[in-house]
């Protein structure tokens, strides 16, 4: 029985470290590390219509936009979805009542702009925006958008931009 002893605490000692050396060389998939979960969405408001206030070099819609809805995530390997509801241009903005477009999509699609602080070759701090694809809007403002991009690394406090497929945006995380 003594001589039982060693063996056995020699042997859970080995699997020991081979359990915990194969956990630490297996990594976390990025598919499972959420970086960004939002339940809500900006619409642009004035004064950032237009390219005089751009944020992160992406510039507003035209006239003010309003949304009903918006949820979305945004994950480590880049997998963006985003449902969007009621996105649609501010039906008491005077401008867009005058131009008889208030309370109206006039966009076929949207699509999404992922801004991220990065860094550049030097280790300077960077923006970097990642557009995806257009997606179908209806009339009503109703799209959704399912994409995987291609983030930076570093990807710093992102922000998530719905677009018009020209890339002003219409509605944005981060207020």
């Amino acid at each position: 029985m003594k001589k039982l002893f060693p063996v056995s605490i020699a042997l859970a000692l080995v699997l020991s470290i081979i359990f915990f050396a194969a956990s630490a060389a297996t990594p976390v998939t990025a598919r499972e590390t959420k970086m960004l979960e939002f339940s809500g969405m900006l619409g642009v408001p004035r004064p950032y219509t237009g390219a005089t206030n751009a944020i992160r070099g992406v510039p507003g819609g035209g006239l003010p936009w309003v949304i009903s809805s918006a949820e979305g995530e945004l994950r480590s390997n880049g997998r963006l979805v985003i449902i969007v509801r009621g996105l649609l241009i501010d039906p008491n903005d005077p401008a867009a009542i005058a131009a008889g477009r208030g309370g109206t999509n006039p966009s076929p699609s949207f699509k999404a702009i992922v801004s991220c602080m990065s860094m550049d070759e030097n280790g300077n701090p960077v923006t970097t925006n990642i557009s995806s694809s257009s997606f179908p809007a209806n009339a009503m403002g109703n799209a959704t958008i399912k994409e995987t991009l291609v983030l930076p690394n570093p990807c710093i406090a992102p922000i998530i931009f719905v677009t018009s497929p020209a890339g002003s945006w219409f509605a944005s995380t981060g207020f």
